[in-house]
């Protein structure tokens, strides 16, 4: 909402001013799974994450945030039939809410700087229905991005990443940087 489709010669002198969108991301239970073995490729269950968007701009600032919730079904065989456990078990996972934050100030096309944060929370998992307390999850990273004109056509991008309050999972920090191209178009309508 707040973003009509138009032609790219009024989008050329359209101004942002508030958005609203909405998603549902689906993950299927695809890829290997072997029931026998502790660490898969797959997961062997569904995966839905419904998701709000809200963006505005005011001038050159422009903020945005997104919230969203992942729910997951059952996996009726993890880690089963083996030497360690020869019956079926089911391992379930709590809902695992999330939010993210943009701040960018654009000083002129393709010049532009934006800090990023986001938080997650939740995803306690229960094996047979009962929940472990050490799973649930509380999260917290925090960044920049700095994107720099070196041409008419291209644009460096640099970011860095930190983990800003990790309880579960991997803290790392992180570098990149990446070159955008942008492709001019003809004058006519065959380009």
């Amino acid at each position: 909402m707040g973003g009509p489709a138009m032609a790219s010669q009024k989008f050329a002198q359209w101004q942002q001013k508030i958005l609203l969108g909405a998603s549902l991301k689906v993950v299927a239970p695809t890829g290997q799974y072997d029931p026998t073995k502790l660490i898969n490729w797959g997961a062997n269950r569904w995966g839905f994450k419904p998701e709000l968007g809200y963006s505005q701009r005011w001038g050159h600032w422009l903020v945005d945030g997104y919230m969203g919730v992942w729910f997951y079904t059952t996996n009726p065989e993890f880690f089963s039939r083996n030497a360690f456990f020869p019956g079926t078990r089911a391992q379930s996972q709590n809902p695992v809410g999330s939010f993210e934050g943009h701040l960018s100030y654009s000083v002129k096309p393709r010049l532009w700087f934006s800090l990023v944060g986001n938080y997650w929370f939740g995803g306690t998992t229960s094996l047979n229905g009962v929940q472990n307390p050490l799973t649930v999850q509380r999260n917290s990273r925090i960044g920049a991005t700095a994107s720099i004109p070196i041409s008419k056509h291209q644009s460096l991008t640099v970011s860095y990443a930190d983990g800003a309050c990790i309880r579960y999972g991997g803290n790392y920090q992180k570098i990149s940087v990446g070159l955008a191209v942008f492709l001019a178009r003809g004058r006519n309508n065959r380009d």
